[in-house]
């Protein structure tokens, strides 16, 4: 990323300078709104963008909605990094579907996962379909959703309960589900679609940029060590190389597929940029199912993960500036 941090740089110097050009017409009594506006910067998506764990930060919202934003989840960070350039409005939401960006108002579970844990200000007020938050004036959109519309969830779920019955042989998870994952992926190409086009006709003039998922799962399973709850837990190795072939990588694919109809439209690749910091990695930017001592992570990234994300997102909206 070296040539992102230089190229932030000077922007920087830039950004000062044009301030130091303008001082003398203020002083004379320009208007205020002389300089040149913020790009208004609308940030959607699911818990891997809102943060939602500790180990991505703490939640900054009084009183709090459910959804779970992190102030070290890349929005916020990329609201530092870039601040003077683009004015953020943040409506992640932690377990958006498509369908919650798009149109469909979400009722937010905050850290409300019984039996795992209990939130004591569950049940939280509906929040409105993520796409209210775009208009005409929107400049720059990032959305990072698809997870939960193709049931990632349910799939670690049901995996890991299955690999604990079969005692970590086999593939029962596949052997169960494969048949469902190809018409669960055509949905979420479906509803990706019409979720561009519906950010695409509120705000005609902004770039969209869709931002994939990272690495979760290593291309070697036998780093993931069975019934180790840091990692994958009882998910058996060949449930997790399945997942990692037929569920997330195809996922990206049609994200990234789908993002290729769309003119104003660029994907965001994480994948490639975070291949050696899966949860089974030493140096990894997504937990596993806990992180240590006793906090519920399941499998979200981390601070780090969320900091790659900045720095290829960031990139992606400078392009949109020249």
């Amino acid at each position: 990323m070296a040539r992102f941090r230089t190229r932030l740089a000077l922007l920087g110097s830039a950004a000062a300078l044009a301030a130091g050009a303008l001082a003398p017409a203020q002083i004379v009594g320009a208007q205020p709104g002389a300089a040149a506006a913020e790009k208004q910067w609308v940030a959607l998506g699911d818990s891997y963008t809102a943060g939602v764990i500790h180990a991505a930060g703490n939640t900054f919202e009084v009183p709090r909605d459910g959804c779970e934003r992190t102030d070290r989840s890349y929005p916020q960070v990329i609201d530092r990094d870039l601040g003077g350039l683009f004015e953020l409005t943040n409506v992640s939401c932690g377990a958006a579907t498509v369908e919650n960006v798009t149109d469909t108002p979400q009722n937010p579970i905050g850290r409300h996962l019984p039996p795992l844990s209990e939130d004591p200000d569950y049940p939280f007020p509906p929040v409105p379909p993520q796409s209210e938050a775009v208009g005409a004036d929107t400049d720059v959109i990032t959305v990072g959703v698809g997870g939960n519309s193709l049931g990632f969830a349910d799939f670690l779920t049901k995996c890991a309960q299955l690999g604990g019955e079969n005692e970590g042989k086999g593939t029962p998870c596949k052997d169960a589900l494969a048949a469902d994952v190809p018409a669960r992926l055509k949905t979420v190409r479906h509803e990706y679609d019409r979720m561009l086009a519906v950010l695409h006709k509120r705000a005609p003039q902004a770039k969209i940029l869709a931002v994939g998922y990272p690495t979760v799962i290593p291309r070697d399973a036998a780093k993931c060590g069975f019934g180790d709850l840091t990692k994958f837990g009882t998910i058996t190795q060949g449930d997790l190389a399945w997942l990692r072939q037929d569920v997330l990588e195809p996922l990206n694919k049609a994200i990234e597929d789908s993002t290729g109809t769309q003119d104003a439209a660029r994907f965001v690749d994480l994948y490639t940029s975070s291949r050696d910091h899966s949860v089974c990695d030493d140096a990894k930017w997504v937990e596993g199912f806990i992180t240590l001592p006793d906090q519920l992570s399941f499998v979200h990234p981390n601070a780090m993960g969320h900091r790659n994300a900045a720095d290829h997102v960031e990139e992606a909206m400078l392009n949109t500036l020249t």
